[in-house]
């Protein structure tokens, strides 16, 4: 080979060697945002009320961290919209403990819960008393556009106010620059930061109360707290721990006091839900309205996620439809439903008695587990003093507690 040729040919492999690096620089992907940065976007955004159609509203509007991510009032369903006039059609539910929420799914694990029969599927997991959103992501940023709640209508109108925030230039800085020129992106990115805050942020899963410490062995519980804990595992009386577990996990994690599974149990119907005077309107659950993909099975007409109950005692309302607002009645009503149906419901002999479900599905709601299984006169599972004994139990279930 000649000297002019070598040299050529080095040339040649220089100049290819140069072109792959440059090549390789300009493919390289950009590096992903750090998790810390993400979720201070998110707790950035949690409390922003200019994200709102009002704004006056903001994710801790609902979800106050003074009141464990649940609501700051008693009221069944919060207000919201442009004018903070309208009405929501559920309760609010806490935010806390919702790191190992399974999507939804259904089994044949029926030792979840028998509340179908022992051969149906039955459904678990999923995000808000529905299931319908398999993300906190997607759960964080559908009240954005919800016309109830933070009442955007449409994404691009959330990255617009999105873009004049003040943390605005801080989102282009972890997301990209051009991040705020492409909505689709910029919202399912703000949905995610949400995410990331709630997985991250400590105060969403403190497992610091009383019953936490308990199981660690740090503390006692009282007479009456263990009363009311043996009350809540009995399988032939109230039997709450067959949803609502309260066992350790195999590798010690503390329960969450939920088993993520859905239940109807004919809850009744809240005249304090506006939409609930429209005589033919029903909120089923996982079959409608606001959940559409399970409208065609009817057996689930009626069943709601089995929420945690962990500080429960620190609510105003209870259900999914926020129909009672002292933890003493939800209880009454839980062991008196079928016992003493006159205090219940307006038509307690009828075939239409459960008033919140269509009479055609009246058959959906529980009457396999007890305490459901019993009959109008005969002797509730718990008597009054049984029922502040549970209570007591409950009340360790709250965070924050201080030995």
């Amino acid at each position: 080979m000649s000297k002019a040729w070598r040299k050529a040919v080095a040339a040649f492999i220089a100049a290819a060697l140069l072109c792959l690096c440059a090549c390789s620089r300009e493919s390289k992907p950009a590096a992903a945002p750090s998790g810390k940065a993400v979720a201070e976007l998110g707790r950035l955004a949690f409390f922003d009320a200019s994200l709102s159609a009002s704004g006056r509203m903001s994710c801790a509007s609902c979800h106050s961290p003074d009141h464990a991510y649940g609501p700051p009032n008693a009221l069944a369903v919060q207000l919201g919209g442009p004018d903070l006039q309208a009405h929501g059609t559920r309760a609010v539910p806490s935010l806390r403990y919702l790191r190992r929420t399974p999507i939804w799914f259904k089994t044949y694990q029926s030792n979840l819960r028998e509340r179908l029969t022992d051969t149906d599927n039955v459904p678990v997991g999923g995000f808000t008393w529905d299931g319908r959103f398999n993300t906190m992501a997607e759960q964080a940023a559908a009240p954005l556009l919800a016309a109830n709640e933070m009442a955007n209508p449409g994404i691009e109108a959330v990255v617009e106010r999105l873009s004049r925030s003040a943390y605005a230039e801080r989102f282009r800085d972890v997301f990209g620059r051009d991040i705020l020129s492409r909505p689709e992106a910029a919202f399912k990115a703000l949905g995610h930061a949400l995410q990331r805050f709630q997985l991250d942020d400590p105060s969403f899963q403190p497992y610091d109360s009383k019953f936490d410490l308990y199981l660690d062995g740090k503390v006692a519980l009282s007479a009456q707290e263990l009363h009311g804990l043996k009350l809540f595992k009995d399988r032939d009386g109230g039997n709450c721990a067959a949803c609502h577990i309260v066992e350790q996990g195999a590798n010690g994690a503390h329960p969450l006091l939920t088993d993520f599974s859905f239940a109807a149990i004919g809850v009744p119907r809240n005249p304090e839900i506006p939409a609930n005077a429209d005589r033919d309107y029903y909120d089923m659950g996982l079959c409608g309205p606001a959940r559409t993909d399970k409208k065609q099975e009817q057996a689930y007409c009626g069943m709601f996620k089995t929420p945690t109950l962990r500080n429960v005692a620190t609510r105003g309302a209870f259900f999914h439809n926020g129909r009672f607002h002292t933890l003493e009645e939800a209880l009454r009503f839980y062991v008196e439903r079928d016992t003493a149906p006159q205090k219940w419901y307006p038509h307690p002999d009828s075939k239409r008695r459960f008033d919140d479900l269509p009479e055609a599905l009246q058959d959906n709601v529980d009457h396999i587990n007890a305490p459901f299984t019993l009959h109008k006169g005969e002797k509730p599972v718990w008597s009054q003093a049984e029922i502040r004994d549970v209570i007591a139990f409950l009340r360790t279930l709250n965070d924050g507690y201080k030995p």
